[in-house]
């Protein structure tokens, strides 16, 4: 096929443009994903994405059969093969054996099996909330109260080298020292109304978190406490140890009271830094249960890294997404930590990169509990009780957030970038609507895109969402999302003018100059003797003054599409049909005229904003608004009548003060060698065109036979009379 001559072609090209123009705004928009913060704002389904912003198919999970409960609290794989699940207000321990059958092991007599602990002989302990007391079942039915520390919640268990249990407590705080035997007493009183989580560390001490404020403690076994580190949170609700030692420190919440001013045992130091390691010694890898049992409010959290000097860094933080567990996993040299609000399980590698692993249907993962290779997850809302495997899956989506053009806008095309092994594919799909959160009004799922560049099938709207499928035949090998684009053009907006207002009569602003400030006097080897004004007058481009006869004009203006304006200002008085213009092309959102080139009356101003400069000629869009009247009065104030007669040693003066347009302000007279006397009408107030005034003035001694009157009117017009008496 013969080519067309490059000229015709490029007339072509601008044809086209010009003809698109016509119904849209005439610069496209791309709005892209490439960054993991990009994606994070969507939904995930089978699909992580790395710390470096690439999509790919997510482990595997296995739902396991769980009986249906409200929440499920706590987990702890046995040695048997089987697992113990602990539920929330239920007040029910499950066994769940190697082959699925699940049967009632305790029915506790309160609502929450807060935390499970097996001892050296496989006896379980179980610790419950509200009025917790630590239950020991050595089989099946056979539960026996333990220890009571007459404490509002029992929020976790930890068994010591000693063969003693120790137990975090609230809502009074601390943590107690329970005996093989059963008896128990308190070795920390903590100042927090709650100790909610242990973890013992490599080197035989306990780390210890808080609510009510997020301290990270550490304990000796005797029951000596120091803080080692503080949080700006309200509480640390599950810690983990790597294998150098590292603390790793969920903290949520907001800070619930005024943190103390007494210094620590310890020193309190923060690092810019972040990063989380969890330990899981023979019972561990189980976060403490959250104060309310029920879903929590979405707060905000951070994961914190805290060496044992009590050096922290943050690794991850969220505004609307809290960390309920941590689990270090030492074959990977990475902590995994999932999360309350959006249901993530998130990992963190030894560089301190954070990845997304994997979104839950649930919104809550509360607990992680290793299993050899494999990990137990529990999550909530709904409830969920699984084991997240090490083998990919086959297949999964990702939803991309919803796009907002701002406008109705017509789809331009879909480019996409990523890595797809043999056999395996990458598709996309996009819908549309005019709704911000989708829903049955919008447009069904387009036909797939396999292609890298595709134009967009939906139809115009203001909403687009973009759904990318990951499959592969095998679970050797993922498809590796890079990048994600989308082009529309916004149908053009009229802009709006969304103010006009006048400035008092002469008063104006004056542009600051543009040069340095001079320090006078300053010796002549200061190191600095010269500051720009730029750099201390920010915020203040301009001063107020006046000017006599100024009037100045100030609006607001917007537009939708983000194009440039432009104004256009006339003026005609009132009566007249001709408006005439004032400035015909203006960029600045105020303007300031000379009015003494005006007779004095009433007139109307009208603005005209247009996107002409973002858009062809032709196909700009223009608003207009008409101000509200604007008085012109550069005429002075007269004093008629004007009498003054002696009465004895007081002056009587009468006079009336008239202006033609503007009220009359204020009145003042002057008999020298006296000072000017303000003076107010008969009727008491200076409110109108024409004024009386009658006074009796007492003369000064030494007074001229002649006196002044000084009238202002509203709009400073002043004028002045004299009369000899």
């Amino acid at each position: 096929m013969r080519k067309p001559p490059l000229a015709a072609a490029a007339s072509g090209a601008v044809l086209a443009v010009v003809l698109a123009a016509s119904l849209e705004a005439v610069v496209p928009q791309k709005w892209e994903l490439r960054t993991r913060e990009d994606y994070l704002r969507g939904k995930f389904e089978g699909i992580s994405v790395s710390y470096d912003g690439t999509l790919a198919l997510a482990p595997k999970e296995e739902k396991l059969a769980a009986p249906q409960e409200e929440f499920y609290l706590s987990v702890l794989p046995a040695p048997d093969g089987a697992v113990f699940l602990g539920t929330g207000h239920g007040g029910k321990i499950y066994k769940i054996a190697k082959d699925g059958k699940a049967e009632l092991w305790f029915q506790a007599p309160e609502m929450d099996i807060t935390a499970l602990v097996q001892d050296r002989k496989g006896a379980l302990y179980a610790s419950t909330s509200p009025n917790g007391k630590i239950y020991r079942i050595p089989e099946k039915g056979k539960g026996e109260e333990f220890f009571n520390p007459a404490e509002k919640y029992v929020w976790d268990l930890l068994f010591m080298d000693t063969g003693d249990l120790w137990a975090a407590v609230g809502e009074v705080g601390g943590v107690y020292r329970i005996s093989p035997l059963g008896e128990g007493r308190l070795i920390f009183k903590a100042p927090e109304n709650h100790i909610l989580c242990l973890e013992r560390t490599a080197r035989g001490d306990v780390v210890a978190g808080s609510g009510g404020n997020g301290l990270v403690y550490r304990m000796t076994a005797e029951g000596r406490a120091s803080v080692l580190f503080e949080t700006p949170y309200e509480e640390v609700r599950s810690l983990a140890v790597d294998g150098e030692g590292q603390i790793y420190a969920a903290a949520s919440g907001t800070p619930s009271r005024t943190r103390r001013d007494e210094p620590s045992a310890e020193p309190v130091r923060i690092d810019a830094e972040v990063t989380v390691t969890a330990v899981a010694p023979a019972a561990a890898g189980r976060p403490a249960a959250a104060p309310s049992a029920g879903p929590p409010a979405r707060d905000g959290g951070a994961l914190y890294r805290i060496s044992g000097e009590g050096l922290a860094k943050r690794l991850w933080s969220s505004e609307d997404e809290m960390v309920y567990s941590i689990l270090w996993r030492p074959d990977g040299k990475r902590v995994l930590f999932g999360t309350g609000g959006k249901g993530r399980i998130y990992s963190v590698d030894a560089e301190e990169r954070v990845a997304l692993l994997l979104q839950q249907s649930s919104e809550h993962v509360y607990q992680l509990v290793p299993l050899d290779s494999k990990i137990y997850v529990l999550a909530n809302n709904p409830c969920y009780f699984g084991l997240l495997l090490t083998e990919q899956r086959l297949t999964g989506e990702y939803m991309s957030p919803v796009l907002d053009a701002r406008t109705l806008a017509s789809w331009g095309r879909v480019v996409w970038d990523a890595a797809v092994a043999g056999g395996a594919s990458v598709q996309l799909q996009s819908r549309s609507g005019n709704t911000s959160e989708p829903n049955v009004t919008w447009s069904d799922w387009s036909p797939f895109y396999g292609k890298t560049e595709e134009p967009i099938l939906s139809p115009k709207a203001r909403f687009l969402q973009v759904k990318v499928l990951l499959r592969t035949p095998t679970g050797q090998s993922s498809p590796v999302f890079n990048r994600l684009g989308v082009f529309y053009l916004q149908s053009n907006i009229a802009p709006s003018v969304l103010k006009l207002e006048y400035l008092r009569p002469n008063e104006i602003y004056l542009k600051l100059p543009e040069q340095d400030d001079v320090i006078l006097g300053a010796e002549r080897h200061a190191a600095e003797t010269r500051v720009k004004t730029d750099e201390v007058r920010i915020g203040l481009a301009a001063r107020k003054s006046e000017r006599k006869g100024f009037q100045t004009i100030v609006w607001e203006a917007a537009d939708e599409n983000g194009d440039t304006l432009r104004y256009a200002l006339s003026m005609k008085k009132d009566g007249e049909a001709a408006w005439r213009v004032l400035e015909p092309e203006w960029n600045e959102m105020i303007y300031a005229f000379d009015t003494l080139s005006f007779p004095d009356g009433t007139y109307l101003v009208r603005l005209t904003a247009s996107d002409a400069p973002s858009n062809p000629a032709g196909l700009e869009l223009r608003t207009e608004r008409t101000g509200p009247a604007l008085v012109i009065d550069n005429s002075l104030p007269v004093v008629k009548n004007l009498t003054a007669a002696r009465n004895g040693a007081a002056l009587d003066i009468a006079f009336l003060a008239e202006d033609a347009y503007s009220y009359i302000e204020e009145a003042k007279v002057l008999v020298r060698p006296g000072e000017w006397r303000v003076v107010f009408p008969v009727d008491g107030i200076a409110d109108s065109r024409a004024e009386s005034y009658k006074i009796s003035l007492k003369l000064p001694a030494g007074a001229e036979n002649q006196v002044t009157v000084r009238v202002r009117d509203s709009f400073g017009n002043v004028g002045v009379f004299r009369r000899d008496y």
